[in-house]
C-alpha cells in the first residue's frame, strides 16, 4: 500500500514562491486502479512526478507498505517497485526495444518473451524488436513501446502521466483494454493521471486535485455522474480525442 500524508510542494520563482501541492493525503490500496483527474495546472502532473521519486516534497510524507521512502529518488523507488511513465517518453538513441523491454523485465528475454509484451499493446513485433528507440519512432509508437516496458517490470504500483497523450484514436481505443488487461493479470496497483472519460470508467476509484489540493474522491459509481455533468468536458480539458470516441 502507498500512502501520501499532507504532501506539499512548491517552487521558487525570480520574485516569489508557488505552491503547487497543498496538504496532499490519501492512500493507494494494493490491487486498485486509480485515476486521479482535474482542471490542467491543478498539479496532478507533480503529484505523479513525487510519487515516482522525480520531485520531492517540501513536507509531508510518503509510505509503502509502512516504509518511509519520502527521501528516495527515482532509481531506489524503482527497485521497490514504483513504475512511471512519461506523459512524453524518454528516447535513447542506440538503444533497441528489445533491450528496453529486457532492461524492464530485469531478465534476458527471449526474443518472442519481448515480441509477446509488444503485441499486447498493439505493435507489430517483427517490425519494432529491432528498432532503435529514436527519434524515427513517432509520439503514439513510443508511447505504446513504454506502456510494454511497463507490463515487463510487473510493478507493485505503476504510475501513468496522462498516457493518452500525443496518440491516435486507434491507439487510445487499445489502451484502455491494455489498461483492464494490466488489472487483471499483474495484480499491482495502477495510478492514472487523465480527463479521459473511457479511463475514468474503468477505474476503481477517482481522486479530483484541483488548485494543488485533493478536492474530492470517491468510487467511480458515485464520482462519474457529478465529473461528466456539470462539470465535464469543457471544465476538465478533455480532447478532441476522446469527444470522437
Amino acid at each position: 500500500m502507498l500512502e501520501l500524508k499532507n504532501i506539499s510542494f512548491q517552487v521558487t520563482g525570480e520574485s516569489d514562491e508557488k505552491e503547487i501541492l497543498k496538504d496532499i493525503s490519501f492512500r493507494l490500496e494494493d490491487n486498485k486502479f486509480v485515476v486521479i483527474t482535474g482542471p490542467n495546472g491543478g498539479g496532478k502532473s507533480t503529484l505523479a512526478r513525487i510519487i515516482a521519486g522525480i520531485e520531492h516534497p517540501v513536507s509531508g510524507q510518503i509510505l509503502l507498505n509502512g516504509e518511509d521512502i519520502t527521501g528516495l529518488g527515482v532509481t531506489q523507488r524503482a527497485r521497490l517497485g514504483i513504475s512511471y511513465a512519461f506523459q512524453q517518453p524518454v528516447r535513447f538513441k542506440g538503444v533497441t526495444v528489445l533491450d528496453l523491454i529486457r532492461l524492464a523485465a530485469g531478465e534476458r528475454l527471449s526474443v518472442s518473451g519481448a515480441c509477446q509484451y509488444l503485441s499486447e499493446v498493439g505493435l507489430c513485433a517483427k517490425e519494432y524488436i529491432n528498432r532503435e528507440v529514436n527519434a524515427s519512432l513517432s509520439g503514439g509508437e513510443m508511447k505504446r513501446i513504454e506502456i510494454a516496458t511497463v507490463m515487463a517490470r510487473k510493478a507493485k504500483i505503476s504510475v501513468f502521466d496522462e498516457p493518452e497523450a500525443g496518440i491516435d484514436l486507434w491507439s487510445f481505443r487499445n489502451l484502455i483494454q491494455v489498461f483492464e488487461k494490466m488489472h487483471e493479470q499483474i495484480h499491482g496497483s495502477i495510478l492514472i493521471i487523465s480527463h479521459q472519460e473511457r479511463i475514468l470508467n474503468i477505474a476503481d476509484e477517482i481522486l479530483v486535485v484541483a488548485d494543488g489540493k485533493l478536492v474530492k474522491r470517491g468510487a467511480r459509481e458515485e464520482m462519474l455522474p457529478t465529473l461528466m455533468g456539470t462539470e465535464s468536458a469543457a471544465s476538465f480539458g478533455c480532447s478532441e480525442i476522446e469527444k470522437r470516441c
